[in-house]
């Protein structure tokens, strides 16, 4: 069944839910189906990460520059341009278009609503975010669809959205090969330097934020340094906590030792090169970052929040493809890291365990045919 869907996103970098998505794209035009990426952004901005990417991978987008807010006439604009140009669903990624699309009642949009939640964070009570998450909150009460990228995350949504038929859950897909051709392609000069001179290396990788837990994985970075002085720290990413982040670089004596460059849309090279990938973060659901380190072979020591202990194949508080540690805990995080570093061989076992597990259940393939099928169920 050949499918007209306008995807909806206001992207802030190239991080897990843009990856997810182009990634779903580039699935269902082989499926079949016709996709187009609706890339939003304030007026005057040049083109985003997500808008170049596209380009360059050939695959369908429309820049699209609104005034930001509750924008219900450039939202109507949105809804009449989709009608017109043969669109059959709209498929939301993100509370900005949950919100502005969910504002106009099917009866008068016509077009059938769905979203996927890549990631439920809740906000300090009486905050500009908090008003958008409890807008949020109501919008998806006009789904026709609510996906969710982790069985943890029905914790997180509003109960009576939850015990409700219109959720489903469907894991991140993973084009894998493609991750693979990536980790063997040559890095930037500036990262060549940073490895000739820092061993060991860990990544983290992710937008800039505070529940990424970057601050925490800094500051036990500074300790670690007394048992590995020429250890470097790669954090790959960008967002409103960059100048922080680089303030408490500058507190700890660090700024030879850490780099943050921002966005780079080789990850997996720099995964292939790296000694360990650490994802302390205080909340998730399930990061592309995650599937990418395991498709890649690196190894890997993350938080057990949302699916990433499910997906690393935890059992009896331990995981067959990495290390595993509670969030917002660095005595634990130091523990992790100082564990692995000293013995990198002893992850080998996990490393092979995680490929045949993204191979196996977290393809593109998979992720891309149950999203047909909500597609199939959300048009009646």
């Amino acid at each position: 069944m050949s499918i007209r869907v306008l995807h909806l996103i206001d992207s802030g970098g190239l991080y897990g839910a843009e990856k997810m998505l182009l990634t779903l794209v580039a699935e269902q035009i082989k499926q079949g189906l016709a996709p187009m990426i609706l890339s939003a952004g304030e007026p005057g901005h040049p083109e985003k990460p997500i808008e170049a990417e596209a380009k360059r991978l050939g695959l369908p987008v429309t820049p699209w520059r609104m005034k930001p807010g509750f924008n219900r006439t450039e939202a109507r604009k949105i809804i009449r341009w989709a009608k017109s140009d043969g669109f059959q669903l709209l498929h939301s990624h993100g509370y900005k278009f949950n919100v502005l699309m969910g504002l106009w009642p099917e009866s008068i949009r016509s077009l059938p609503l769905i979203t996927t939640l890549h990631g439920y964070i809740k906000a300090p009570r009486f905050t500009k975010s908090w008003l958008y998450e409890s807008v949020d909150r109501l919008a998806l009460n006009q789904m026709r669809a609510v996906v969710l990228v982790s069985d943890a995350m029905k914790q997180q949504i509003p109960k009576a959205v939850a015990e409700s038929g219109k959720v489903a859950v469907i894991p991140n897909g993973l084009d894998i090969e493609a991750v693979r051709i990536k980790a063997q392609k040559p890095i930037d000069g500036v990262f060549t330097e940073f490895f000739g001179k820092h061993s060991p290396v860990v990544l983290g990788v992710g937008r800039l934020s505070p529940e990424k837990g970057f601050e925490s994985l800094i500051r036990v970075f500074s300790r670690l340094r007394e048992s590995y002085p020429n250890a470097g720290l790669i954090i790959i990413g960008e967002g409103a906590m960059r100048t922080t982040l680089e303030r408490q670089a500058k507190e700890l004596n660090l700024s030879s030792s850490l780099l943050l460059p921002g966005y780079y849309n080789e990850v997996p090279a720099l995964m292939a090169l790296a000694d360990i990938i650490c994802m302390p973060s205080r909340t998730e659901g399930l990061p592309i970052t995650l599937l990418e380190a395991m498709a890649v072979g690196v190894p890997i020591l993350a938080t057990d929040v949302g699916e990433i202990g499910r997906v690393l194949g935890k059992v009896q508080g331990s995981a067959q493809g990495g290390a595993i540690l509670p969030p917002e805990d660095d005595a634990a995080l130091f523990e992790g890291l100082n564990t692995v570093m000293s013995n990198p061989e002893a992850m080998d076992e996990a490393k092979a365990w995680s490929r045949e597990r993204v191979q196996a259940d977290y393809s593109s393939d998979a992720m891309t045919r149950r999203y047909s099928s909500v597609y199939q169920q959300a048009l009646g």
